[in-house]
């Protein structure tokens, strides 16, 4: 049985092949093993971060003790909060969950290189209105059509990030668990089961040896009120 694979291609469709390059040329190359962190929340931010191979987990620490997954990056991805020609921290968290090596990218070295090269500013602009975007749209989900459109939207989310296809619909090829989906919506893992719950009854989604298939994305669609973003702003 035939499946087509459908993966967000990272900075891919942002950056020309010779603005890559030249992007790559100033990385300097690091391993992190699977639990720790390429930086917390509130660390200067003076790193961007190219994944090379493996994935990372963007975290945001909540007022009452409880952590909000922002997103989830793989192969291809920049990651970091980067303000070129001026001071910030990092508002957020990258927790390694499967052994990574990264383009380390130094913010000194992308400085000289943005004004070296109006090109590649102008590209790099491009994925910093990206970062807004899917700042803006992930805050959109959480807000606006409560936690049944939030577990919605996120479930699109991963059949985007990590779908393919089958006969009966799309199978997330990510084993992912209720804890993990609820972190990422800002709910209960009970009120996770339950609404997870209330979609197999609808025959909307099922488990396949421990995967989720979507059945019925277009019944996702409607509860979230899908605004057809397109694939690179609708990922983890």
């Amino acid at each position: 049985m035939g499946m087509k694979v459908r993966q967000p291609e990272g900075l891919a469709p942002l950056l020309s092949q010779e603005s890559f390059e030249k992007l790559q040329g100033i990385m300097y190359v690091r391993h992190f093993e699977k639990g720790s962190c390429l930086f917390w929340e509130g660390d200067a931010a003076n790193h961007l971060y190219y994944i090379m191979d493996g994935r990372v987990r963007t975290t945001k620490s909540a007022d009452n003790g409880r952590t909000l997954t922002l997103y989830l990056h793989q192969q291809g991805d920049l990651i970091g909060q980067m303000d070129p020609f001026q001071d910030s921290v990092h508002n957020f968290s990258a927790e390694v969950t499967e052994d990574v090596q990264v383009g380390v990218i130094q913010r000194k070295d992308l400085e000289v290189l943005l004004w070296q090269n109006s090109d590649l500013a102008i590209e790099f602009m491009k994925w910093m209105g990206l970062m807004h975007r899917l700042t803006q749209t992930k805050f959109r989900d959480l807000i606006m059509f409560g936690k049944t459109g939030a577990l919605c939207s996120l479930l699109i989310r991963l059949s985007n990030s990590y779908g393919k296809e089958i006969e009966d619909g799309i199978i997330i090829d990510l084993k992912i668990n209720n804890t993990e989906l609820a972190d990422m919506i800002g709910a209960t893992r009970e009120s996770v089961n339950r609404m997870l719950s209330e979609l197999k009854k609808d025959n909307v989604i099922y488990n396949q040896h421990g995967h989720m298939v979507i059945k019925d994305i277009a019944y996702l669609r409607e509860v979230c009120h899908c605004e057809n973003c397109p694939k690179e702003v609708c990922r983890m």
